[in-house]
């Protein structure tokens, strides 16, 4: 082929340019993923109740391969020999295709029997246009990027975090259960033309729950439904037995008094899964506690530790210091994000997992910021729970919300402060000796005492429209007669 000849019009860093100052600079080495050739690769395309399995190993001649496609029920003693038909294959990874739940059965049992199982997101998979859309089509084309290396491995973690994740979720789906019934019951009573949640905080709390339990037994008068208001109450009988005023009827006893002996149901069943979650909490690798001096994990000391004295904590523990976060989502944060450090590389990486970083859309000069994303719902909710109450603190991350929110709104305060936790727990999960040490409110407050002054006179130019503040000498008091003493208070 003959070279191109150069033209004048040539511009550097354009097909055809000549050397120049701006072809790209200095070249800077990346760190990418490693990108192998799967020579003996299998796939399943998964369906609810079969799968289509695909394997393509070396042909008998160099650049052939052998391609095999079937169908394979999903059952448990069908699965089983197919995995078994795999490993005698001698294949070197197993991808699957996420669809729904019904992944599991291929997964676990693939798992079980030894095999380097994927599960990949079935957006990185997607129809290509000009091909056909069938199972077969769709497992052939599984199969082959798999050889290629172009896919990308989701987050399965292991069976002991999944089993303590199952928990977490069924008690994040009761206690959903549990605000439902309790909006239920508030709906209620303002049928009843019963306004108490307005003079209390807590509809369900000591005095809520005498009063609710006092309408269903049948007592309907004021006087005495106010009387059962405990002390601490800051509202008086007179407004409590304005507010218990109403037209409360035999129907609303009826449909309360079924809430009321739900939400008992329920929370037996939370108190009964928390007890469970902190068992399964101890099976959990990398949850002991370690000392910060000999490195120790299991909760003992090395012989003449220097920090033998001091109070050590388990995982669950260390995450509940972080401000806002509490003991529950300390034990959903360690479910959805697992205990292996080499699961995410850096705290960002966990953050972003989470979908908690925006993402930058750009295109020829265009450039914008684009939408964080839908990640793992279970652990923004719980992240999200966490930032809400840090923001009412008076810590570094509840004055970061504060400024964020100034600026920016609240939501994207939010999101931000959520991501902040994310990357300290992602610390605290690495590292079996940090402990969490907040930084003060006064962490995001310029340390320069020009830069604070700056700040001050514009926000006193920002109160006061078309005025200017400006920095004078100060002039010095007059020196009173001799003997004088201070003016009185």
């Amino acid at each position: 082929m003959a070279a191109r000849e150069k033209n004048e019009n040539d511009t550097p860093g354009m097909p055809g340019a000549g050397p120049g100052p701006e072809h790209g600079g200095a070249a800077g080495e990346t760190s990418e993923d490693r990108v192998e050739v799967i020579e003996r690769s299998a796939a399943i395309d998964v369906a609810k109740g079969f799968g289509m399995a695909c394997t393509r190993v070396p042909g008998s001649r160099p650049g052939r391969r052998l391609q095999k496609i079937w169908r394979v029920e999903a059952r448990y003693q069908d699965v089983i020999e197919l995995m078994d038909h795999l490993r005698a294959e001698g294949i070197q990874r197993l991808v699957l295709e996420s669809t729904s739940d019904y992944w599991r059965i291929w997964y676990y049992l693939a798992e079980a029997a030894g095999l380097e199982v994927w599960l990949v997101n079935a957006r990185d998979v997607k129809h290509v246009p000009g091909r056909g859309k069938s199972d077969r089509a769709d497992c052939v084309w599984l199969c082959k990027l798999n050889e290629r290396g172009m896919l990308r491995r989701s987050f399965v973690p292991p069976q002991a975090v999944r089993d303590l994740r199952m928990l977490t979720r069924t008690r994040a789906r009761l206690a959903q259960d549990q605000a439902r019934h309790q909006a239920r019951v508030e709906k209620v009573l303002e049928d009843a033309l019963l306004k108490i949640s307005v003079v209390i905080s807590d509809l369900f709390g000591v005095s809520g729950r005498r009063f609710l339990d006092a309408l269903v037994a049948g007592e309907r008068s004021p006087a005495a439904l106010a009387a059962l208001g405990d002390r601490r109450l800051r509202a008086t009988p007179e407004r409590l037995a304005e507010a218990l005023t109403g037209q409360f009827r035999d129907v609303h006893a009826l449909e309360i008094g079924t809430h009321l002996r739900i939400l008992d149901t329920i929370c037996a069943e939370i108190a009964l899964l928390d007890q469970a979650i902190g068992e399964q909490l101890e099976r959990v690798p990398r949850t002991a506690p370690a000392c910060a001096a000999c490195g120790v994990a299991g909760g003992t000391h090395a012989p003449g530790c220097a920090g033998a004295g001091t109070r050590m904590l388990r995982l669950a523990g260390r995450l509940d210091e972080i401000t806002g976060v509490g003991a529950v989502n300390a034990r959903v944060i360690i479910a959805e994000l697992g205990t292996d450090p080499l699961t995410f590389p850096a705290p960002g990486h966990a953050a972003a997992w989470a979908r908690l970083t925006p993402r930058t859309l750009q295109s020829g000069n265009t450039a914008r910021p684009g939408r964080t994303g839908k990640g793992d719902s279970w652990l923004r909710g719980a992240l999200g729970q966490s930032a809400m109450t840090a923001a009412k603190t008076d810590t570094r991350l509840g004055a970061m919300y504060r400024r964020i929110a100034r600026k920016r709104g609240r939501q994207k305060a939010i999101v931000a402060v959520a991501r902040v936790i994310c990357e300290i727990a992602w610390i605290l999960i690495c590292d079996p000796t940090a402990r969490y040490h907040d930084l003060g409110p006064d962490y995001w407050t310029p340390r320069n005492r020009a830069r604070q002054t700056q700040a001050k006179i514009r926000e006193i130019e920002k109160l006061n429209p078309g005025m200017k503040v400006t920095l004078a000498e100060a002039e010095a008091p007059a020196a009173g007669p001799p003997g004088a003493g201070s003016p009185a208070a």
